[in-house]
């Protein structure tokens, strides 16, 4: 455990794959699926609530007043990441185009329910933003409590992710999607995902440098300009998809979640002992003068 930790491979990374083995190996099915949906639901709904009241407004208002972090993070998810998104599938077409294209093509665009429609927007909005706003309202009575007890979110956090995760990938095991996306084309779209991550980290970081900003506004660039988390993406997408489409839709999005927290972790530890010998550098030297 201490060497898969030292790449960067957690409980909560193991937890993950785990997941997603036994949503494949043993799917909810029946009555088990039924009240795994309903668990799914009222989780989702108790995290945004718990986000609404950890949130602090003054928290928000510091955060938007730094415009370069703040441009640069917008631009790198709404610019830089659709450029080479489609600058991937420009590149990689010939490949994918015979294998893995009519695969998804024919899972996640083909018609009939579970398409974003009203029905859609208004569950997002009982479910995710409702919750959310009534967690505000009542945060100054429990907004202490929250702040707090930080493992109370963390576990609806994660447990809820972990649900999600569950519930699709059984899903799409039950209804077959799997059986049309031959392994070749999985192995491409790993290799495709690496690809994309190391393109936006290497770019974001060479923002951060470019645009001469000090390292806590880099550092801060870096993890939410290039790290995605799937926490608001997974709820939303159980919303706006039919289930059996929502494993493969998410299939990328926890491929990129995981390889990035395991480079993540990577790069914070090599960071944190580079500023502890820093620090014991500076003691040392404060001590001899």
């Amino acid at each position: 455990m201490g060497l898969l930790r030292r790449i960067g491979v957690d409980t909560y990374v193991l937890l993950l794959l785990a997941t997603v083995g036994l949503g494949v190996l043993l799917p909810a099915q029946g009555l088990a699926a039924v009240s795994l949906k309903h668990v799914t639901y009222w989780a989702v709904s108790l995290l945004f609530f718990l986000y609404g009241a950890k949130l602090d407004p003054s928290a928000v208002r510091a955060g938007i007043t730094n415009w370069r972090i703040q441009g640069l993070t917008f631009i790198s998810t709404y610019v830089l990441f659709p450029i080479i998104d489609f600058a991937l599938v420009w590149i990689f077409e010939p490949l994918l185009g015979a294998k893995l294209t009519p695969a998804m093509v024919a899972l996640l665009l083909h018609q009939g329910d579970g398409g974003v429609s009203l029905d859609s927007v208004i569950k997002t909005g009982t479910q995710i933003l409702l919750p959310f706003i009534i967690g505000q309202l009542v945060r100054p009575w429990i907004g202490g409590f929250v702040q707090k007890h930080k493992l109370l979110t963390m576990v609806v956090d994660r447990g809820s992710i972990l649900l999600i995760v569950y519930a699709a990938f059984s899903r799409s095991t039950v209804t077959g999607p799997w059986n049309a996306i031959p392994v070749s084309s999985m192995l491409m779209l790993i290799v495709v995902v690496l690809i994309f991550l190391a393109l936006t980290m290497g770019l974001i970081l060479g923002a951060g440098y470019a645009f001469r900003l000090n390292y806590p506004d880099r550092a801060s660039l870096f993890y939410c300009g290039a790290t995605k988390s799937p926490a608001s993406g997974l709820p939303i997408a159980t919303v706006l998809f039919a289930p059996e489409r929502v494993g493969a839709i998410v299939l990328p999005l926890l491929i990129y979640h995981m390889s990035q927290l395991l480079v993540c972790a990577y790069i914070s530890q090599k960071a944190a002992k580079a500023a502890r010998a820093s620090e014991v550098l500076t003691t040392g030297s404060s001590q001899s003068a």
